[in-house]
């Protein structure tokens, strides 16, 4: 089966008391990146997890040849950078407002091995990242202000990705991914497509609900198809930034 996003599911909305069982259940409906959202309680008012954390779910994503993904939500990720690279992050994303230089948080990141992202606010605008945009392997549009699951998607967010992929397709940086993270869900995951989002990352939509993950993998997948077969319509062609996403 082909997805024209890839789905990415947030641990944060996951049952702590199962996480390692809910992300092999992830795992097995066909996700290949998991995503950590990483909380100091003064970035974001929420503390969140650690490198153990990271390190204990690393083997089973790994394991399916999956990404453990870190999304940095601190104030000072420089100083935490070696400890999630071993823990077994292989990309660590932070953001533009909390580095005070960030082509060098950048440059340190890809120093561990790990891939490097940076995350943008809603209220950022996108050149906060335009000087940086080939050094780095993703952009991620925050949909919600950070900090809390379960928000609703922001719809001026849509704009500024359209805006960022736009971008990225003028500077032939087709091999940089556009991630969006917030309010992502059946009814809105197909927005983000349109908008030119390359990965989809859900947290509530996958883990808090009533259905088994699998069948939240599936009806993701499924209303993210349906938009991009109304977006390209009969004959004509899916946006370049649009790209399919096997699943096993």
């Amino acid at each position: 089966m082909t997805s024209p996003i890839e789905i990415a599911p947030s641990i944060l909305s996951a049952d702590y008391a199962r996480l390692g069982e809910q992300v092999a259940t992830a795992i097995d409906a066909g996700a290949r990146r998991i995503h950590v959202d990483i909380m100091d309680g003064h970035f974001v008012p929420n503390l969140s997890f650690g490198p153990g954390t990271v390190s204990a779910l690393a083997p089973i994503v790994h394991a399916a040849k999956g990404t453990v993904e870190c999304h940095l939500m601190m104030t000072d990720p420089d100083r935490h950078l070696a400890g999630f690279a071993r823990a077994g992050a292989d990309v660590m994303t932070v953001h533009a407002e909390a580095c005070r230089q960030l082509h060098r948080t950048i440059s340190a990141v890809q120093a561990t091995g790990s891939s490097a992202g940076v995350a943008l606010n809603p209220a950022t605008s996108p050149t906060a990242v335009e000087e940086i945009l080939t050094e780095v392997d993703l952009i991620l549009v925050m949909t919600v202000d950070p900090g809390f699951g379960g928000q609703e998607l922001i719809p001026a967010t849509l704009d500024k990705t359209r805006r960022i992929a736009d971008l990225l397709a003028s500077s032939g940086l087709t091999n940089v991914d556009l991630e969006v993270d917030g309010g992502i869900h059946e009814d809105t995951i197909g927005q983000a497509l349109g908008a030119g989002a390359t990965i989809a990352v859900a947290g509530s939509a996958i883990f808090s609900s009533a259905r088994p993950v699998s069948a939240c993998m599936t009806a993701l997948r499924a209303a993210a198809a349906r938009a991009a077969q109304a977006r390209a319509g009969p004959g004509e062609q899916e946006c370049p930034r649009l790209r399919s996403v096997k699943k096993p």
